[in-house]
C-alpha cells in the first residue's frame, strides 16, 4: 500500500505564503527507496488541464519550475522523512488551483503514484 499525503492547502490573499508538505507513507517507501522517485508537483485550475509546477531529483540535486512559478516557489524534500515541500511566496490569483504530489520513479519499472491533492486559493 503506498500513500502520498498531501497537507498545508488553504485560502490565503495575494502576497501571501503557503507551504505544501506531501508525505510518502506505506512499505513501498523505505528511506532509501524514497530516493528513487523523483518527486513533482502538479496543479490544475478549474477548466484547465493538469500543468507540472515543479520538480526535485530524487537525492535532491536537481529542481525545476514552471516559468509561471520562477522566483516564487521552491520545491525541496527530507528524504529521512520521506517527505517533499512545495513553498509558495508571494502568491497571486492565478496559482488557485489544486495541487498534487507525484512520485515517479526514473529506474524501470515507472511506478508513479499520485496524492488526494490539496486546494490553494488565492483571493482578496
Amino acid at each position: 500500500q503506498v500513500q502520498l499525503v498531501e497537507s498545508g492547502g488553504g485560502s490565503v490573499q495575494p502576497g501571501e505564503s503557503l507551504r505544501l508538505s506531501c508525505a510518502a507513507t506505506g512499505s513501498t517507501f523505505s528511506t532509501s527507496t524514497f530516493t528513487l522517485y523523483k518527486m513533482n508537483w502538479y496543479r490544475q485550475a478549474p477548466g484547465k488541464e493538469r500543468e507540472l509546477v515543479a520538480f526535485i531529483s530524487g537525492r535532491g540535486g536537481r529542481t525545476n519550475y514552471a516559468d509561471s512559478v520562477k522566483g516564487r516557489f521552491t520545491i525541496s524534500r527530507d528524504n529521512s522523512q520521506k517527505t517533499v515541500y512545495l513553498q509558495m511566496n508571494s502568491l497571486r490569483p492565478e496559482d488557485t488551483a489544486v495541487y498534487y504530489c507525484n512520485a515517479y520513479r526514473e529506474l524501470v519499472p515507472n511506478y508513479t503514484y499520485w496524492g488526494q491533492g490539496t486546494q490553494v486559493t488565492v483571493s482578496s
